[in-house]
């Protein structure tokens, strides 16, 4: 009879929930029929076994495998049906989220229905005090929703503390930890508390599958990688991952708004906060607008050439008497020895993708976009190189077609004594990669960002093809421990 109550239940839910939206629901209906068989064989067998019973026939009815088949059954649906209203829950929940941004929607109520279930409202963790507090201070305010499984490094909080101190002057903005965590058990919330101690922002402390995690990986790309989303009083989404602005330009970008993006992203200046940390000099040069080459590339023959040719550059006669120009080299991530310094080359081609993610899904391609495309379509090839006058980028080249500008300097040199060099410089470049052949390879991590759907070649007019490739670096995942 418990088996038979539960094929009833099945059956209320497929008329009410579609199979899409419930998967568990379309397996266990897939399988109904069999299992519907095996109920109606038992019933059978049943009936015979008691039917030998009255006329006290001699003849066995071994009902036992009967038995095991049904208790089998019946613990398959009852774990398919535990599945299925999971699936439910996140289902409706889904659609409740969905429904309240749609609507403006006082920003407490999306935060209730995108972490708890119904009923069951817990207090956040103010991490400056170590206190609970109620959920009511959130209200009318602007939240930075920080998303991260906790698996989360020193440097991933480091990175929001400055944005922290400018929320402790603005009343009107709060961050919130929200860890994502599918399945806790007592080690992960071991782990939970060691990472909350650090943070001294507000922190969600719900020991079950947050509601809105469906809803967080559809609708905001949410696959295992720290995320920041900025939403205003009203539940506007003021930018999906305000962490691409963070890394770059720091508090310079505050609140983190479209507007803001707008404004920054304009800049020409886009390459100085990458660089200006990763060595004592940088800054000076910049603050004194000298001519700076930024190299690098996966092949070390190409850049001593490279390095040869530009040494020569900068000590012929033309350049430093008669151009009066002062010209300084910095070669991205090599250590003195020739090796990489994963650590700087890391934190450099971070933040080249996340400057590409503010920049990708804009209509128009504007310059800026352009060369930051290209530099980091670059980033696996043999070389490359990045000229700025001070921070601001004059062009960015493969390392084939830089290479060769510089070998043929000759060529050009005269035409810089009545235009400025970076000009002629620009222009030659230009000319060198219209005669040139190379394939444009540009490789996103699907966890940094939604990718665009369609790629515009940075260097010609063409629509790029799109491939699929997968990497294992043999080092566990976002979601490891999970």
């Amino acid at each position: 009879m418990q088996v038979i109550g539960l094929f009833d239940e099945f059956e209320k839910l497929s008329n009410t929930y579609d199979p899409k939206d419930v998967t568990g629901l379309a397996v266990a209906l897939d399988h109904l029929p069999v299992d519907v068989y095996w109920c109606i064989v038992t019933i059978v067998a049943c009936s015979t076994k008691i039917c030998t019973l009255i006329s006290e026939e001699e003849k066995p009815q071994d009902l036992a495998p009967y038995s095991q088949k049904v208790h089998y059954i019946l613990n398959k649906i009852k774990i398919q049906l535990i599945f299925c209203r999971k699936q439910i829950d996140e289902a409706e929940s889904y659609r409740r989220l969905w429904k309240l941004f749609k609507t403006p929607t006082e920003i407490m109520e999306i935060f209730k229905a995108l972490i708890f279930t119904k009923g069951t409202v817990h207090p956040l963790i103010d991490g400056s005090t170590n206190k609970t507090v109620q959920i009511e201070v959130l209200r009318r305010k602007n939240l930075l929703l920080y998303i991260t499984g906790l698996d989360i490094t020193e440097e991933d909080i480091t990175v929001l503390k400055p944005i922290y101190e400018v929320t402790r002057k603005d009343d009107k903005f709060k961050i919130v930890w929200i860890p994502v965590v599918e399945q806790w058990t007592e080690e992960l919330k071991k782990k939970f508390e060691s990472i909350r101690v650090k943070m001294p922002w507000y922190v969600v402390q719900y020991f079950s599958p947050i509601a809105g995690l469906k809803f967080i990986k559809q609708e905001w790309n949410y696959k295992g990688k720290p995320t920041l989303v900025v939403l205003n009083p009203q539940g506007k989404i003021e930018n999906y991952n305000a962490l691409h602005l963070i890394r770059v330009w720091g508090v310079k970008a505050f609140p983190f708004n479209k507007t803001v993006e707008e404004e920054i992203s304009k800049e020409l200046t886009w390459i100085g906060p990458l660089v200006h940390d990763i060595h004592p000099s940088i800054p000076a040069w910049v603050k004194e607008e000298k001519y700076i080459f930024f190299y690098g590339g996966k092949d070390n023959d190409w850049i001593q050439q490279f390095t040869k040719r530009a040494t020569q550059l900068i000590n012929d006669p033309f350049i430093k008497d008669t151009l009066k120009i002062k010209i300084e080299l910095f070669c991205v991530g090599k250590t003195a020895k020739g090796g990489e310094d994963h650590g700087i080359l890391g934190k450099f081609w971070t933040g080249i993708e996340s400057l590409f993610f503010t920049k990708a899904h804009k209509q128009a391609v504007d310059p800026v976009t352009q060369e930051i495309q290209k530099l980091l379509s670059y980033k696996n090839e043999n070389g490359w190189a990045v000229l700025t006058k001070g921070s601001t980028v004059v062009v960015t080249g493969h390392g084939f077609t830089i290479l060769r500008v510089l070998e043929e300097f000759d060529r050009w040199k005269d035409f810089a004594k009545d235009r400025s060099f970076e000009v002629i410089f620009k222009e030659y470049h230009s000319k060198v990669i219209q005669s040139v052949r190379h394939c444009c390879r540009l490789e996103l991590p699907t966890v940094a960002g939604k990718a665009p759907d369609v790629m515009q070649c940075p260097e010609c007019p063409r629509t790029m093809e799109t491939f699929v490739s997968y990497k294992c670096c043999h080092i566990d995942g976002p979601t490891a421990g999970h």
